[in-house]
């Protein structure tokens, strides 16, 4: 069952505001902490064991300017994240958004040098019944460097944009944290199309199978479709505003060279969103063929009970009247009256059948 049906209780409710409160599910593993140095010429990348590591300096002697991006796997441990907050200086609000996993997704500027935006990423539990449940995933920009936080998972999500630095000097070397930090939501937008695509095969699957006669089966996962695929709208609807006001804000962090890539972003979340209500337009759509289904389904099932018992009528007139206990009815002495009746009943019977098919009824 999905996280969200499992609320977790506030714990950060009632107490003052910045106070560093984990929101969220119960995690028992500890905090991953990874720092990842490079520029055009040399990359590196170290897991720090022990939180004095930052107090290193973030130019190291010998090498040319740097954009260094801290990510952090866990936000479930106040002590690290106040520790990473602390040497960052961030502010306490800040703080409490990244560990409070229900914050809505937001942009939202400390000054001209810090940052912060939060999103959600979509997983899915379960491929097989579309089960969504979403990670909190935030994001810390700064003059050169860059602070991600995400929930402690079995599988990094950001792993694709560590193995673009470690191959080669691409545009991600080249550019800013500005630039990684476009990366890095690039990753999390196209896990959004790649979850539609099973949604949209779902879809297909389900629409075969009510056009061949399904039976209530089909209605059931038609409803947990539009159930999943709203949530889904409600996590990344917030994302096109977001992007927007990236682009819009003119912020000292973001570089003009970087911002037609945040443009291409905000027209891929802008097609996801669409795509996300094809599909509820098309869930409606099927739910409605369904239901015309069944509906058309019953009258045939009525126009035949009529039609049987149209021919039945008759007949069981005719059986009524020589039901009757008179005493003087010729017919009954006639000596070929029981084969004559049912002559006259199966004619009846073969005419009226005739006659409903000559219709087009049957």
């Amino acid at each position: 069952m999905s996280r969200r049906r499992n609320r977790s209780k506030r714990k950060n409710l009632l107490t003052s505001p910045g106070t560093l409160t984990y929101v969220g599910p119960e995690i028992e593993l500890h905090t991953h902490l990874k720092r990842v140095r490079y520029n055009e010429h040399f990359q590196e990348e170290k897991i720090i064991h022990n939180l004095t590591a930052f107090t290193e300096p973030d130019h190291p002697s010998g090498k040319q300017p740097h954009v260094t991006w801290l990510d952090v796997d866990g936000i479930h441990e106040p002590k690290v994240i106040e520790q990473v907050g602390q040497y960052y200086r961030l502010h306490p609000l800040l703080l409490e958004d990244i560990m409070n996993t229900e914050q809505k997704p937001k942009v939202e500027a400390y000054d001209d040098q810090r940052l912060f935006v939060t999103l959600k990423m979509l997983h899915l539990d379960n491929p097989n019944t579309l089960d969504l449940n979403f990670e909190h995933v935030s994001f810390v920009l700064g003059p050169r460097y860059l602070l991600s936080f995400q929930e402690e998972r079995t599988g990094d999500i950001f792993v694709p944009v560590i193995e673009r630095l470690k191959a080669s000097v691409g545009k991600t070397r080249r550019h800013g944290a500005d630039y990684l930090l476009f990366a890095l939501m690039d990753v999390v937008v196209d896990n959004y199309f790649l979850i539609l695509e099973k949604f949209g095969e779902q879809l297909d699957a389900l629409e075969d199978s009510i056009i061949s006669g399904a039976g209530q089966e089909s209605l059931s996962e038609l409803y947990t479709l539009k159930r999943e695929l709203t949530f889904a709208r409600r996590l990344i609807w917030p994302l096109r505003d977001i992007i927007n006001q990236l682009i819009r804000d003119d912020s000292p962090l973001i570089s003009p060279q970087v911002l037609p890539y945040f443009r291409d972003l905000y027209d891929h979340s802008m097609q996801a969103i669409e795509t996300i209500d094809a599909y509820r337009e098309l869930v409606a759509s099927l739910v409605e063929v369904h239901l015309s289904t069944l509906s058309n389904r019953m009258n045939e099932v009525m126009k035949t009970l009529t039609i049987f018992s149209a021919i039945f009528m008759p007949l069981t007139f005719i059986v009524g009247v020589y039901g009757m206990n008179f005493d003087y009815m010729p017919e009954l002495r006639a000596r070929y009256g029981y084969f004559v009746v049912w002559g006259v009943m199966v004619a009846i019977t073969i005419g009226l059948a005739r006659y409903f098919k000559w219709k087009k009824w049957m």
